[in-house]
């Protein structure tokens, strides 16, 4: 895809409006990337924090998400080097108990797969949670999301997949310390061979 091209479906993402009916506020569609990157980032959906800012991953689940990769602010939001692509482009607002809403499930048939597409030199993709593991992964998902987690090796060069870095997984970080211990030192290795 051409340039121009690559930032028309950019645009196009960006004025979705196909969730709207279905949403308590006006979508906000967050996208970072560009034909260039190397990372791609798949996560869940954008935060209230991320919602008001428009740029993603600002918040506690991108400090630690940037830890976990070994990267500063500058690298991450260098979106010729890292696209970060969410299952859902907008904020689906919270639950009765004010815990954010799963992904919108509009956004990933309309917009995934057109968007990954596009993102050719891509070597990494980054499997942020369930919601992006059951989408890119499907029947290769173990039967739990740590199962998943811990055999992140067998799925390749291509994918590693991670748990959300959301601060309510703290609990879930202190039960599985080999996530630590194995899986963060080959996610860096990985991120600074590409960042090189």
């Amino acid at each position: 895809m051409a340039g121009s091209d690559f930032d028309q479906l950019l645009s196009d993402i960006r004025a979705c409006r196909v969730c709207a009916p279905f949403m308590p506020h006006e979508p906000r569609p967050i996208v970072q990337a560009s034909s260039s990157a190397k990372i791609l980032i798949v996560g869940q959906a954008p935060g209230t924090r991320v919602h008001a800012s428009g740029r993603p991953f600002t918040d506690p689940s991108g400090d630690r998400l940037r830890d976990w990769m070994g990267v500063d602010e500058a690298e991450f939001y260098d979106a010729a080097k890292i696209a970060i692509v969410p299952m859902g482009f907008c904020f689906p607002g919270l639950d009765a108990a004010g815990s954010d809403l799963p992904p919108r499930k509009e956004c990933a048939p309309l917009w995934q797969r057109k968007l990954t597409e596009q993102l050719g030199k891509v070597r990494l993709t980054l499997l942020v949670g369930m919601y992006a593991q059951r989408f890119y992964l499907g029947s290769q998902m173990r039967k739990t999301m740590t199962d998943t987690v811990r055999d992140a090796a067998s799925f390749g060069p291509d994918y590693l997949p991670l748990p959300h870095p959301s601060w309510r997984n703290s609990a879930w970080l202190r039960k599985n310390p080999w996530f630590a211990a194995k899986i963060l030192p080959l996610l860096r290795c990985r991120i600074k061979e590409l960042l090189l």
